[in-house]
């Protein structure tokens, strides 16, 4: 399906449920449909880059669009947590992160040269005991042994290269990306496993106290951010 209607997006778009019947959904690719914008809705709706997505198609077949440092030439591209936006031509980037109501959103950055945060969502051992890493953007890269499920890596965009190593341990700050605490950042105080179907749950200390599930934790630094959080909100 290529479209649904307007009022049946997900949650987690940050687009009016008034005007246009219909809206373009999101391909299979690199972020679940709940999780992720249409890169067309991006340009059109959000960024205002274009009126429709006829200019829409035409500027992205140009490769004028950068998600991670790559052309992305489809209006259907999932665009995704933590993903980052570049427009060359006119020296503008954003980062895509969530507000506190667990809308994405993107946040314009005042560089232009910037890496990628992601977590390693699994680990694969290839022939050879090669150790590939899976990362949460659907992107898989080589690492080694000493890596671990829920740690976070810095990544430089294009090309991948790991540049910081952030361990999913206690001490180490992290953003909360899904419930009630979507949004907010604090210190991790404890981790808890349960040993049972439920979810293991994750003390934090911020603003205030607060337990989330494990899955919703991705650290973002040791004692402050690796990666710039901040900038203007694009409503």
């Amino acid at each position: 399906m290529t479209h649904q209607k307007r009022l049946a997006i997900p949650k987690s778009w940050k687009v009016g449920k008034k005007g246009y019947k219909w809206v373009s959904t999101t391909r299979p690719g690199p972020h679940s449909k709940a999780r992720s914008l249409p890169l067309g809705i991006i340009i059109r709706d959000i960024l205002k880059l274009v009126d429709n997505s006829r200019e829409g198609k035409r500027i992205l077949s140009e490769g004028k669009v950068l998600v991670d440092g790559i052309p992305r030439k489809d209006l259907r591209f999932p665009v995704g947590l933590f993903d980052v936006i570049s427009l060359p031509l006119i020296n503008e980037t954003y980062r895509v992160l969530q507000d506190e109501k667990g809308r994405l959103t993107l946040y314009k950055l005042s560089e232009t040269n910037v890496n990628k945060l992601c977590r390693i969502n699994n680990k694969t051992i290839l022939k050879g005991g090669k150790v590939q890493l899976n990362l949460n953007d659907g992107a898989n890269i080589l690492g080694s042994n000493e890596y671990s499920t829920k740690d976070s890596l810095i990544l430089s965009v294009p090309d991948k290269k790991i540049i910081k190593h952030l361990k999913f341990k206690v001490g180490n700050l992290a953003m909360v990306v899904g419930g009630q605490h979507s949004g907010e950042i604090g210190t991790i105080k404890e981790i808890k496993e349960v040993k049972s179907s439920r979810h293991n749950t994750v003390a934090i200390s911020g603003e205030t106290d607060f337990e989330t599930i494990e899955d919703y934790v991705f650290v973002i630094g040791e004692d402050k951010p690796e990666i710039r959080l901040g900038g203007e909100a694009i409503e």
